[in-house]
C-alpha cells in the first residue's frame, strides 16, 4: 500500500467591512507539523464568505501543486465547512461557482477532510488574511 503525502491546510478570509477590502490567509503544514507555506493575499473588494472560499481554493491549488494525496483542512468559517460537508445548502447564487470549484478540487485528493475550528485555533491563517485585507497588496511566502 502506498503512503499518502498528507498536508494540513488552514484557511481564513478577512474583510474590512462586509463587503469591503478583503484578504486571504493560507497556511500549509507537512505531516510533522512544519509550516511549508504561508500565503497572505489581497483579493480586492469582496464579502467575507467570498474571501473564505477564495482562501480555500488558493490553499487546495497549492496543496495539489505540492503533490499532496491527502489534505486535512481547518477553517473558522462554520458556514463554509457545513456547506462542503453537505449539512447546509449553498443558497447564495454568488457562492455557487466557488462551492462547485472547491468540490472539484477536493475530488482530486485520495483523502480530504474539512473541520470547523474556533477562530483561536486558526490564528496564523487569520493573521495573514487580516494583514492582507489591510495592506491592499498581496504577499506570500512559500517554501518547499
Amino acid at each position: 500500500m502506498a503512503i499518502l503525502k498528507k498536508l494540513s491546510l488552514s484557511v481564513d478570509g478577512a474583510c474590512k467591512g462586509n463587503p469591503g477590502s478583503a484578504g486571504i490567509g493560507v497556511v500549509i503544514n507537512d505531516e510533522s507539523g512544519k509550516e511549508i507555506a504561508a500565503i497572505g493575499e489581497y483579493i480586492g473588494d469582496a464579502t467575507n464568505n467570498i474571501a473564505e472560499y477564495t482562501a480555500l481554493l488558493r490553499g487546495l491549488r497549492e496543496c495539489i501543486r505540492l503533490g499532496a494525496d491527502a489534505v486535512i483542512i481547518q477553517t473558522d468559517s462554520e458556514l463554509m465547512a457545513k456547506q462542503l460537508l453537505g449539512e447546509y445548502k449553498v443558497k447564495a447564487a454568488h457562492l455557487q461557482p466557488l462551492y462547485l470549484e472547491a468540490k472539484r478540487l477536493l475530488g482530486q485528493f485520495k483523502l480530504a477532510k474539512i473541520k470547523y475550528v474556533p477562530r483561536e485555533e486558526n490564528k496564523r491563517a487569520d493573521e495573514l488574511a487580516s494583514a492582507a485585507a489591510s495592506s491592499r497588496n498581496g504577499t506570500s511566502s512559500i517554501q518547499d
